[in-house]
This record gives C-alpha cells, sequence and structure tokens, in this order.
C-alpha cells in the first residue's frame, strides 16, 4: 500500500483541493479530499488522471520521420504505406521489442498510461508464421511489461489487399492470416499477457479493405465479449473503393451488416457524411482519433463539431507514433477544427468551458470504454494511472484548476509533466522514465541496423 497526497487533483466530480489517495495492489482504494498529508504520504502539486493511447502500430516508431521526402507522384497515404511495407518486412521480433518498448516508455512520459497496441506483424519475414503463432505479440506483452505501461492487446486479422477478398501482395505477408490461423493466435496472444497485471485481449478486424463479409462475421466473436477495433473511412480513396465494391460507404456498411455497439471502436472515421455522423454518435461505439498521424498523412479532418453535438464519444491514439504525446494529440484535434471551421475553442462544449477540459476528459472515457476500462479516473475502484505536472513550468505557474490544463495542452507540452504512475507503479520521475537510457540505446542499436 502507498499514499499519495495532491495540493489539487481532478477527481470526476471536479477539481477539488488536498487529496490523498491511497494505492492498494495498483488499485485506487481510497480518495480522501480536504485532508492535511499524512507522514508517511508522498506530496506533489498537482494531479490529473493518466489517459489512454486506443491505437497504436508500435513497429512504426522505428520509422518515424523515413517518409518525408517526396517522390516522383502525389504524396499520399498510399505511398506512405509502401515505406512502411518496406520497414515491416526487415524487422525481427528483438526489434519489435525494442521499439515497442522506447515507444511505451515515451508515452509514458508524456502523460499516456495505457495503450491499445492494433497489432498486425504477426509472422516472419517470408510470411510463414513462428513456431509460437504469437511471437511478435508476446514481444510486444514484454514491451509493455518492462516499460510498465498498461496494455489492451488488439491482435489484427489482415487477409486481403483490397475490397471484394483481393489477394495481399508481396509486402503484406507478415500480416495475413487465415481465420483459423487467427483463432490460433488470438489464443495464444490471451496466453501471452494472462501474467501482466491490468492486460486485456480484443480483436482488429483491419478494415473491410482487407477483411471480406463472411470473414468478418467469424473474427468478431473472437473478442469473446472484448474490445473490437476496425480502421474505417480513414481515405477518399477507400470510401470511393468501397462504394464501387458495395454500393455503400465503409461506416454505412458497417451499420448495416456488423453489429455495432458500444464495444467497437471505429478508428479514423473520417470521411462520414452527416447521416453516418448520426449513426455513429447514436451507436454508443467509440471514434477513435489519431490527429497527429492523420495530419501527418494527409488524411482529412473528422466531424469533430458534429459529432460532439450529437453526444458521439472519442478517444485519441498515436497510430503511426511519428510523434508521441497526450498534448499533441489533443492540441491537433481541436487545431484541425480551428482551422477548418475558422473559429476557436470549438470543441469546448459550450461558453465558459475550458477546452483543455474538455478535451482531456472525452479522451479518458472515451479511450477507457475503447479499451474495456470501466472504471477510470481518480476515484476508488480505479486502476491508479495518475500524472503529476509540474505547476513551476512557466506555461502553468500561477494557474488553478482548468487554466493548468489549458497551459499544460496548448502552451507547454511534454515537458510539463512530472511523474506518472501506472498501475500504481512509479515509472517516470522528474520528467524521465526509469528506463529511459537503457531503451534508447537497445532502440538505437535496432535502428542502425535496419536504416543501414
Amino acid at each position: 500500500m502507498s499514499s499519495l497526497h495532491f495540493g489539487s487533483a481532478l477527481l470526476p466530480s471536479g477539481w477539488a483541493d488536498d487529496v490523498q489517495v491511497v494505492v492498494t495492489e495498483g488499485t485506487i482504494t481510497k480518495v480522501t479530499t480536504g485532508t492535511a498529508p499524512g507522514m508517511h504520504d508522498e506530496c506533489h502539486s498537482l494531479a490529473i488522471p493518466g489517459i489512454a493511447s486506443l491505437h497504436s502500430h508500435a513497429f512504426q516508431r522505428g520509422m518515424a520521420g523515413l517518409a518525408e521526402t517526396r517522390g516522383d507522384v502525389a504524396d499520399t497515404f498510399w505511398t506512405w504505406r509502401e515505406t512502411m511495407y518496406r520497414f515491416a518486412l526487415e524487422m525481427t521480433p528483438e526489434d519489435s521489442e525494442a521499439v515497442a518498448t522506447l515507444l511505451y516508455v515515451e508515452m509514458l512520459e508524456r502523460g499516456f498510461t495505457r495503450v491499445g497496441e492494433f497489432h498486425y506483424l504477426h509472422h516472419d519475414h517470408d510470411g510463414a508464421p513462428y513456431a509460437n503463432p504469437a511471437e511478435t505479440a508476446t514481444r510486444i506483452a514484454r514491451a509493455a511489461e518492462i516499460a510498465g505501461i498498461g496494455l489492451t492487446l488488439l491482435p489484427c486479422f489482415y487477409a486481403h489487399s483490397s475490397f471484394g477478398g483481393a489477394a495481399p501482395h508481396a509486402g503484406q505477408r507478415r500480416f495475413i492470416c487465415s481465420i483459423d490461423q487467427f483463432a490460433r493466435l488470438t489464443d495464444a496472444t490471451r496466453a501471452a499477457v494472462r501474467a501482466l497485471p491490468g492486460a486485456n485481449v480484443g480483436v482488429a478486424p483491419h478494415s473491410l479493405r482487407a477483411v471480406t463479409p463472411d470473414e468478418l462475421a467469424a473474427i468478431v466473436p473472437l473478442a469473446e465479449g472484448g474490445p473490437v477495433h476496425i480502421h474505417a473511412a480513414e481515405q477518399i480513396k477507400e470510401v470511393e473503393e468501397c462504394i464501387a465494391w458495395s454500393g455503400r460507404r465503409p461506416v454505412e456498411w458497417l451499420f448495416e451488416h456488423a453489429p455495432i455497439d458500444q464495444r467497437w471502436c471505429l478508428i479514423h472515421a473520417t470521411h462520414m457524411t452527416g447521416a453516418e455522423t448520426a449513426l455513429l454518435a447514436g451507436s454508443g461505439a467509440v471514434a477513435g482519433l489519431c490527429p497527429v498521424t492523420e495530419a501527418s498523412l494527409g488524411d482529412g479532418i473528422f466531424p469533430a463539431r458534429e459529432f460532439l453535438d450529437a453526444a458521439g464519444r472519442f478517444g485519441v491514439g498515436t497510430d503511426s507514433n511519428v510523434l508521441v504525446g497526450v498534448t499533441d494529440e489533443l492540441r491537433q484535434l481541436e487545431y484541425g477544427q480551428r482551422l477548418k471551421h475558422r473559429e476557436r475553442n470549438v470543441l469546448s462544449g459550450g461558453p465558459g468551458v475550458s477546452t483543455g477540459r474538455a478535451l482531456l476528459e472525452t479522451a479518458l472515457t472515451g479511450g477507457a470504454q475503447a479499451l474495456a476500462q470501466p472504471i477510470v479516473g481518480l476515484r476508488e475502484g480505479a486502476r491508479a494511472d495518475i500524472v503529476t505536472l509540474d505547476t513551476t513550468h512557466p506555461s502553468l505557474a500561477g494557474r488553478r484548476g482548468d487554466p493548468v490544463l489549458d497551459g499544460w495542452i496548448f502552451a507547454a507540452g511534454a515537458d510539463a509533466v512530472d511523474c506518472v504512475w501506472a498501475g500504481g507503479n512509479k515509472v517516470v520521475a522528474g520528467g524521465r522514465h526509469r528506463l529511459r537510457e537503457t531503451a534508447r540505446d537497445t532502440f538505437n542499436a535496432a535502428m542502425r541496423r535496419l536504416v543501414a
């Protein structure tokens, strides 16, 4: 058992002063407000709940910045994807673990305390399954354990190169599974995370490009009641090809043919009609937004204002991990809306409401739902995922309450994070993860070989 005292903390009921939080075996067991620090309390100025990156492809952290030279044709998501395929084909399981470990260290240092790992780098270089079908999933679980981050592992089913069951191409060979292979992989993935505190498993049919209707129907039950994540409507070309294949747009097709409910998370959902936006908002499913990656890839801008006006739920993810941070994703989300609507504080929710507070709390609850975390925040029964901010940072100094969040998200960024507890374990102190240097050295050794 440990006891923490915060001069100020953001609780589900709002800001409170002089808050004592008791943690027992990784869970918050008591929260008391208006109390002086105890003799054995560890004291900090200000605490907020850690949130989840609900969508990550860990291996892509290794190629961050490697696709920034323009080619001979228009540079789009589809040309970026070819660079990603080439990089993925070179990685060993050891490389995957090294890259994921550094990524998870960086996530923790920047305020994320759980990750939804949408994992599809399954097989050996030639496409043959490993002796352990969950070899690379086991490496992801090991990276999460080493770094100390909470893990929701989402093995991805990927079978085709385009709509209508088109044959996969050579660059996708490490991703491809049959339904039977995927069932074995999912079972082995559950075994891989069984000893990891707080870890859970869902499934991720990659997209309607990569999964046929019959395959989708067979894959969803393998979630066994857990999360179901799928990419949808990320690109205009994807929407056009889906219409050519089915006569329906991707989100429209999913609502006509799949059991979309609160267990589902539709990743990106960038290009929706007003009717699709209303369908998604009304379903209770979560929109998994990845604003930095969506900007990096030129995807487009999600209809966030309209979605929130319809009571939609969203969380944020780091996706390609080209840049990692809670503040980066939330700031980019709001700034994209400002550019689109030519207004300020678009996602605040109403007059007099802090945009930073609104963004953080919506992403907290949406991310928790998408990763099947029923209790979240600084409350009894929740996993002890806690972030303290450095109130001496120039963008936070002298502020209290919501202005601290606005200063952090829109002015300070990652260097205002002081300490982080994930599952009750203090993994970041003074802004530095305890394994930062080791993780960097191992990552750098792998990268020197991969980019040589």
